[in-house]
């Protein structure tokens, strides 16, 4: 026979139903019936068909419960800082006063000589498909001019235009 998830005694388990059932956030208020379904002693195969949370994330609410008490139930998705940015603003400021000159072989700025120059200015490696991305980004927009025709006459174009 498996053994029982263990709950702490933080609160006893009217407090927690009486939490379940006033609380207006519906992440908190269903976090708040796994511990209270769960400090019942109902087994966990029994949350996991009433509330439909998994296994895995039941025994983790479970785990930051008995660790941190109430103040681990709830939403913590908006306290999530995300990743830092992958270059400074500083070097986003040296990338554009650089890109308004031509790039470092003489031709025309694109993903992978960013990728080489920024690479080589953070000391951190960077792939040519972010390079990319972050001149798109920046609204970087490649100025190309528009190819000519090796046999075409000048005179002959102008005197196609209409005026």
């Amino acid at each position: 026979m498996p053994k029982r998830i263990s709950i702490a005694k933080h609160l006893d388990i009217a407090e927690l139903e009486q939490l379940y059932r006033e609380t207006k956030d519906r992440v908190e208020s269903r976090q708040y019936q796994i511990i209270w379904l769960l400090a019942q002693g109902k087994k966990t195969e029994e949350v996991e068909e009433v509330t439909g949370y998994s296994r895995t994330w039941i025994y983790a609410l479970v785990k930051r419960y008995n660790q941190l008490g109430i103040s681990g139930i709830g939403d913590r998705r908006f306290s999530n800082q995300g990743a830092k940015p992958l270059i400074s603003d500083i070097h986003q400021a040296q990338l554009w006063q650089a890109l308004q000159e031509n790039a470092p072989d003489g031709g025309l700025w694109n993903g992978r000589k960013v990728a080489d120059w920024l690479s080589e200015v953070t000391g951190t490696k960077i792939s040519r498909y972010r390079g990319w991305e972050i001149l798109r980004q920046m609204t970087f927009r490649l100025r190309v001019p528009r190819p000519s025709h090796t046999e075409s006459d000048f005179f002959e174009q102008e005197a196609w235009k209409k005026n």
